[in-house]
Parts: structure tokens; sequence; C-alpha cells
């Protein structure tokens, strides 16, 4: 089985491809049934339907490849509930030759373009619920459409470009002042740029904030006008309105430009253009702060002070708060160090042993601005550019609740900063942002299956039906979760369990149905349905081993321990994965009792130990060497990114280029170090080109600018292009790194090597060394079979 392959099908991996009917003996495979679920996941042919779904009256499921369909009486038998629903008026005609694209067998995923949308544009195009041609209704149906021809005809017939009478995403940038003079300057720039890359019907805003925090007035036209608030103070939406002069309005219909508003701090690109790039400019650094004290940060406040104008303006498009900093707040709420420069900021021992002062308190005031910013609808974004930490380990929930992008750079000149900001505001090829607002994602069930929560950026709406279970995992309690936003590669993992399983036949199926409701970046609702199969198989099956895929097993399994982690501490959490690995191993492995040189893994089982070992020696787990401000980095990546992105991050891979041919992928070992290679590590986070002793000895000598040493010179820079490319895919940008043999920044690289020849090992064979205590995969796979032998 070729779990690649499905999740191109499907947008899914599944941890178990085939689920036992018992809950006993779903328990004792160790590892949860779950989904690895990409929601807006790109396919290679996705048909796009001018229409809305049909759904079943009773159990709320999307009609789908797997509804049986009497065509004689118009009725589809839903195959969630077992349902008689029956087909409308613009479904006339259907038969089995004529069938539409939401119920072609080929078609798992397909995408509905609501027509409420239009409607409330008032625009002139009729795209009734009618299948036909897509545009008008017709009485009678075409002859049959082959699947590629419905795909171009939806798409031909979805709306394109923007309609200039639709209100846009609103944007509010919250500017920290205290930066120094070369930095603001950089940081303008970007900003001056990202405003011209912004379609006219955009809402921006604009704050800024030190000591002090100023909501600027870009209504005014006669002069720069701003209203100062205290940065001392955590002010109410009401109280901040008030103080702006903001008359909360009741809830506008969805896409209607605001009606008689009188405030003037978020206005559209078109009204306000002159006056948000005069603002821009005219932003100016703070004095200069008291010798050995830090400047005075009130970050916490201007971000509550631009949530507030938000909710006052009753933006319903989706908006985004964009905040730039180069420091930690050291007033106000969410405060995270004194300005006094003899108070350390806080580090992952203050945090385990209580010494932290405020980061209680500063965490659970970013806990109830996340609370307001969902029921907003509203994502926080962090640019943070500063060589000391800034407080994200506090933010960490509001960004990540939000679906937020976080940065962690060390200045606003960087390439790393320009590049993740200008891909946040790229535009598709109808000049629309690529942007997704104000999300909900839907699952249905067979009653078989209950549903126990959530991991990712997402929040439990709390709406519970007969299908969820008691357990709760993670943002649990709920069949629907909310996002404020959703990009290509946003990823969540669903957990579930068996249900009544009495009534469960082994060899039947089961389905699960995604439905994601999101707003398109034309500011149209969106509609995507994703309905997948799997089949109950008896106890002690074969076809549960078959249908193990380890990658998503290691992804979930991550997870789950960075959820853990969250909430205790680090040798907890490590006891708990040695432990679910030694019953895995137990429970899979082919042995002899008591014998563990019989032990045994098949080959999709085999990587399994191989990514636990690799993870708990991660940064998720072992925050040694890390601030908690890129741990919280580290883990919020982590619990949003893709499949294949998260196992590299858990295990990264390693090239290996020489003269003896092209590039191959080694071991990631201390071994694989030789003087005269080139070594490629990609860690997600760091990507390192490692030069071998004599590499970088030629290299010095200047060889490869030695018309005589040709085959030198590329060699040096196939793995520079590899690079490269590796970093320009990639957001936020992973940080570059390129060092030789023995200098002290190959303890990037060498952190991460299986430390199989140590200073302890007595045969080296000319081998690296890493001086460390820690295990090497070798030892630590012994060890595991030792104990899974024992039974």
């Amino acid at each position: 089985m070729d779990f690649v392959e499905l999740e191109a099908i499907e947008g899914l991996r599944w941890s178990w491809n085939s689920w036992p009917v018992t809950k006993s003996e779903a328990a004792a495979l160790v590892i949860p049934l779950s989904i690895m679920c990409t929601p807006l996941m790109q396919f290679s042919e996705l048909p796009l339907l001018p229409y809305d779904p049909l759904i079943c009256s009773q159990c709320g499921a999307a009609l789908n490849p797997y509804a049986r369909v009497d065509y004689t009486s118009r009725i589809w038998i839903c195959p969630f509930c077992h349902r008689k629903n029956s087909f409308p008026r613009s479904y006339v005609g259907i038969g089995e030759n004529n069938l539409p694209a939401e119920l072609f067998p080929t078609y798992s995923t397909v995408e509905y373009q609501l027509t409420k949308k239009l409607t409330n544009q008032g625009s002139n195009l009729s795209l009734n619920n009618n299948w036909g041609n897509g545009l008008s209704p017709s009485p009678s149906l075409p002859t049959v459409m082959s699947s590629s021809s419905l795909v171009s005809s939806f798409s031909s017939s979805s709306v394109s470009g923007l309609d200039s009478s639709v209100v846009g995403p609103a944007f509010v940038f919250v500017v920290d002042v205290s930066s120094s003079e070369e930095e603001l300057r950089a940081l303008k720039n970007e900003l001056l740029l990202v405003v011209s890359l912004l379609p006219e019907n955009s809402l921006v805003g604009l704050v800024t904030f030190d000591s002090m925090v100023r909501v600027h007035d870009l209504g005014f036209a006669e002069c720069l006008r701003v209203v100062v608030l205290h940065g001392e103070r955590e002010l109410s939406s009401v109280q901040t309105l008030n103080l702006l002069g903001i008359h909360p309005m009741k809830q506008l219909h969805l896409g209607k430009a605001p009606a008689n508003q009188k405030q003037g701090f978020l206005l559209t690109i078109s009204e306000c253009e002159f006056s948000i790039t005069t603002a821009i400019e005219d932003i100016r650094s703070s004095p200069p702060v008291m010798p050995f004290h830090r400047p005075q940060r009130s970050t916490g406040a201007a971000i509550s002070a631009a949530v507030g104008l938000l909710e006052g303006c009753s933006i319903n498009t989706g908006s985004r708060i964009m905040v730039f900093t180069s420091g930690p707040a050291t007033i106000g709420p969410g405060m995270i160090v004194e300005s006094d420069l003899g108070n350390a900021i806080r580090t992952h021992r203050d945090l385990s042993s209580g010494h932290a002062a405020h980061y209680k308190k500063s965490s659970k005031f970013y806990k109830n601005l996340s609370q307001r910013l969902v029921n907003a609808s509203i994502v926080l974004d962090l640019f943070a550019c500063s060589l000391d930490q800034v407080g994200a380990a506090e933010l960490r929930a509001s960004v990540e609740n939000s679906g937020g992008l976080m940065m962690l750079g060390e200045s606003f000149e960087s390439e790393q900063f320009k590049k993740c900001l200008r891909h946040l505001f790229s535009c598709d090829e109808e000049g629309n942002l690529n942007m997704c607002f104000d999300a909900t994602i839907e699952i249905v069930t067979t009653k078989d299956v209950k549903i126990c929560g959530a991991l990712g950026p997402c929040v439990s709406l709390r709406r519970k039906n007969g299908t969820v279970s008691e357990k709760e995992i993670g943002e649990g309690d709920t069949n629907m979760w909310k996002l404020a936003t959703l990009t290509n590669k946003t990823c969540i993992a669903f957990f579930f369990q068996v249900g009544d399983e009495r009534n469960i036949q082994p060899n039947s199926a089961f389905f699960i149905q995604f439905i994601t409701r999101y707003r398109h970046g034309n500011m149209g609702i969106r509609k995507r349905v994703t309905t997948a199969a799997r089949r109950w198989v008896g106890n002690h099956s074969p076809e549960i081993a078959s249908g193990f895929d380890q990658e998503a097993a290691a992804s979930v399994m991550a997870r789950l321990a960075i959820h853990k982690a969250e909430r205790g501490f680090a040798h907890d959490v490590i006891r708990w994965l040695d432990n679910m690995l030694i019953r895995f191993a137990s429970k899979f492995g082919n042995y002899v009792q008591e014998d563990p040189s019989s032990f045994r893994l098949s080959s999709n089982f085999s990587m399994y130990p191989q990514f636990m070992y690799y993870l708990r020696r991660s940064q998720f787990i072992d925050v040694f060497n890390s601030s908690p401000d890129e741990t919280a980095f580290f883990r919020l990546m982590l619990n949003r990114e893709g499949l294949v992105a998260s196992l590299l991050m858990i295990q990264p891979t390693l090239l290996q280029y020489s003269f003896d041919g092209p590039p191959v992928p080694v071991l990631l070992d201390i071994c694989s170090i030789s003087p005269d290679v080139i070594l490629l590590f990609d860690s997600y986070f760091y990507v390192v080109i490692h030069y071998g002793s004599k590499i970088a000895q030629w290299r010095k000598l200047g060889y490869d600018k030695d018309p005589n040493h040709e085959s030198f010179r590329k060699l040096l820079e196939e793995p520079e292009l590899d690079a490269e490319q590796l970093v320009a895919e990639r957001v936020p940008v992973p940080k570059l790194i390129k060092c030789d043999q023995h200098s002290s920044q190959a303890r990037f690289l060498l952190a991460k090597l299986n430390p199989s020849v140590t200073q302890n090992s007595e045969y080296t064979n000319g081998s690296e060394i890493v001086f460390t205590d820690d295990v090497s995969l070798q030892v630590f796979i012994e060890h595991l079979q030792d104990l899974a032998v024992k039974g």
C-alpha cells in the first residue's frame, strides 16, 4: 500500500489504514488511531464547483462518491447515517452516465464555491444550484462529461478577480519604535513595499509603541494624528473603543462594506494610501534609554489595542495583526522582564523552578487574548528580529491558536525577514492574496467511530453530537474546529477511537468526511469536502500490520510528546516515549521469548524506533541549549507543518558531495564526516554546508579559482546551489550555515549526528569523535530489544 499516493488523492495520512473492531485491540496498538489532515492540500486535479453542496438532512454529511444513488426515484442514501435524501430540481436528468463531479469515484475531494457570497455582492452572475453547465439553470443535463471536462467547465465558471465593492481583509501593523534607526529604516522599507502590494480594497491600520501605544488616525488629512494610550494599562475592548471614539456596530452582512463608519483608524488602501505611506515614513526611533536599562516596550498593550480596534470595526472578511518587535516587553500587560539589565530574562531553568516572575501572568494574559482573537477571526503574526529573547514563549498561545506566523530572526535588514514577509503577501494569477481566513473544519463519521480531538493550529468550538468521544486529546469535546487562517501546508492531527464495537462487522467499511469552510483570497466563501473510506478488520488480522504508516505514526507521536511536554517535565516525556516504544516493539516484533538476538521488525515497522530515537534527542523534547523563545518556535512549527516537514524536523537529512560522483544520501552518523567530502545537512530550521578539512584547506589555497581544477570549483558550487533552493522554498526561511570541519559552527551538525564513535569508544578507525554521554542509535536499539523480548 503506497501511503504517499493515497495522500496525493485524499490529503490524509492515517497512522493505521485498517482499524480493529474492539476498543481493547485498538488500545493494544499503542499508536492511537489518528489522521494527519492537510485541509487545503494542493491537488493536481481538483474540481471547483460553482454551487452549494447537497447536505444530508440527518448527519450533515455532504454528497460524496460513496453515497448510493437511486436514479429512478432521484434520491441518494447517505453512507454515514443511511438516511434517504432527495435530489433538488437542479439535478434533473441525473443518471449513471451523467454524474455531477461530487459523485465521480476519482474525486474523493471536491471544492464548492458557495453562491451566497455572489448574492451578497449583488453580482449579475446566476450560479443557481445547477451542476449541468455551471452557469445557468437548464431543464435537461448535457451528455456524459469526462472528469477533465468537468474540471475545466467548473473552473471557467468560477468568479475571477476582486469585486471592488467587497471589503478585503484587514491588516494592522504593530511596530516597535524602540528599535534602532537602522533597524527601523529597513522595516519601514519593507512595510512600504507591502502596502504597495496590497489590493485596493484591503483595510489597513497602524499602531506604534514604546512605553506608550499610538493608534494612527489615517483618515485625518490635515496632519499626522494619533491617539495615545498608556502602555501600563490593561484595557478591555470596550475601553479601547471608547478612547478611540469608536462606537461598535452591529454585525455586518458578509462581504458588505461598512455603512456610515466615522472612524479613520482602519481604512481601505484606496482611501488612505497617502496617509499610511506618510505615517510609516514618519516613524522615528524612541529617545535613547537610560544606561544599563532595556528600552520600555508595551507590546501586550499594543496588541490588545489592535485587537480592540478590529473588534470594534466588526471586520468579518478576515484580519491580521502583524507585530514587528526587536526586544521583550518591559512594562504593562504581557511584561516579560524588567527594564533593568540587572534582571536577566527567563530561561528554561527559571520556568521549571518557578523563578520566572512574570511568566505565568503574561502567559495568562496572552491566553485570554487568544480567545478574543479566535472569536473575531483575527490572525496574530510575530516578526521578532533581535539577538535577545522577545517573549515568544508567552505569545505562542495567541500566535498558534490564531494560526499566525512566527519568525525569529536577528535583524530586519536580513534576507530571512524580507523573504518571509514578501512570501506572506504573494498573490495568485488573478491578483488575489494567497491567504485564507475565517475557516472551520467539521468532521462527520459513521456511528462506530468516535472523535477524540485535534492537535494543531485550531480551537475547539465545543459542538458535540453522537460521534464525539468522552475522551479528549488536545482540542476535543467537539466535531468542529475554528481556524482564523489556513495555508496549503497547514496540517492538523485528528484522533479517533472505536465506538459501539458490538455492531461492527469485520471487513465492513467505515467513512470519515472532512468539511473545510473558508474565505478565499477573493473574499468568496468556499467549502472543500474530503471523504475517505477504510475497513474494519478482525482482531489480530495481518491487515492491521500491513496498513501501518510509520511516518504518520512518528509525526503523531511527536505532537503528542509536545502536548505532554507543555504540561510536564522533559524526562517524564522521554520516559513515556520509551515505554510506548517498548510496548510497540513487544507487540509487533518477531522474536523468541528472552532472546534479544532473535528480535526482528518487518519493513513497515523498522524505521519507527529510529524516528523515536531522534525525537528523544530533538530540540522539541531536550530543551538544553535552547531558549524558551526558540523552544516555543520549534514546537509551534512542528505542530502545524505537514508530514514531510515534520519528519525532517525529527530526523534531518544528510547528503554527501564528493569527487566520486553525484550527491548521495548518507547515514546521519558521525562516521559520515570525512576530510575529503562536503556534507549538506537539512534539519528544516537549519541548513548546514559542512566542508571536510581537506576541502576547506584546498578552498583557502584558492584551488577553486584555478582553471586546472574545474572539477573542484563545481564540487564547491553544487551543495551551495542545492542549499539555496532549500532556503528559497521554505517559510520561515531557515538559517544557512557554512562551516569547516573542527570549526565552532560545526556544532550545528555534530549535535544532531548519531554518536556512534565517542571519547569512550575503543576502536575509532580514524573517524571523527563526538564528546558526549548520549547513547548511540545502536546501543538504543540493543536496549530496546532486551526490554521488548521480556514480554
